[in-house]
């Protein structure tokens, strides 16, 4: 059952649901990113770094000047909390966005396999669509799974003798560019259309800019919760220093 409507002059998702989209995404970063962001700054000890000391000391030296233990502290610590830390929690967590989504769009599948089904605002046929955080986050499992899926549906339809095409089906990732998708989706693509970041979401919403509205106001979700990261990360690293120090160096 879908509840969200287009602007008859825009052909366009209407505003107050864009919107509603919007707040579930930043509600997902408050309830599930920021915390979890927080938690593995806050639990990281020197210990936890996989260390190459060929590098350490080049990389504390480029990126500050100096190896002193500040400056080392800093190297290990702003790739972990900049990087890996916060793109292995929004991968992981990923379902809790998805869930939101068919939540506030009323466009939740109940067919296995299918995430999310709505008309789409380019070519207006019904899609069933299977959603993915970015471009690099399937295996080749996940691929055989995907295929398996959309062939049962599409057999299923010819039976069932629904007005369902090949390009009904489809992989919507959150984020990212087409360019940028790995082997594992273009081995997909090559059987059903996978639509990445922007195009994605052109097609849900009918705005060609809302992709980058969305991604914009993840970012005003840390202002809105007061929340000064210098302030963590700069504590952190005092203490990761002070950890190298006792150590007598890494």
């Amino acid at each position: 059952m879908f509840f969200f409507e287009f602007d008859s002059n825009t052909n366009q998702m209407i505003e107050s649901q864009k919107l509603a989209i919007i707040e579930n995404g930043k509600d997902y970063f408050r309830k599930i990113i920021i915390p979890n962001h927080l938690k593995s700054l806050k639990k990281l000890k020197l210990k936890d770094f996989n260390v190459n000391p060929f590098l350490i000391h080049y990389l504390a030296s480029f990126l500050c000047g100096d190896t002193s233990a500040e400056s080392l502290a800093k190297a290990l610590i702003y790739p972990r909390i900049l990087g890996t830390s916060i793109n292995t929690s929004f991968g992981q967590n990923i379902q809790t966005f998805i869930s939101g989504l068919e939540e506030v769009t009323g466009c939740a599948s109940g067919i296995e396999g299918i995430d999310i089904e709505f008309i789409d605002a380019i070519d207006h046929r019904r899609k069933y669509c299977q959603c993915k955080a970015g471009p690099q986050t399937i295996n080749k499992d996940d691929v055989a799974t995907i295929l398996g899926h959309f062939k049962y549906l599409l057999n299923k339809s010819r039976l069932d003798k629904m007005n369902l095409q090949v390009d009904d089906l489809m992989v919507g990732v959150l984020y990212g560019e087409k360019s940028r998708l790995s082997a594992n989706y273009k081995m997909i693509d090559s059987h059903y259309p996978v639509f990445c970041g922007a195009e994605f979401w052109e097609r849900l919403t009918g705005d060609p800019c809302f992709y980058y509205r969305l991604s914009k106001a993840f970012g005003e979700v840390v202002e809105e919760e007061g929340i000064d990261g210098s302030e963590y990360i700069n504590n952190k690293i005092d203490e990761i220093a002070k950890e190298i120090e006792d150590k007598g160096g890494i």
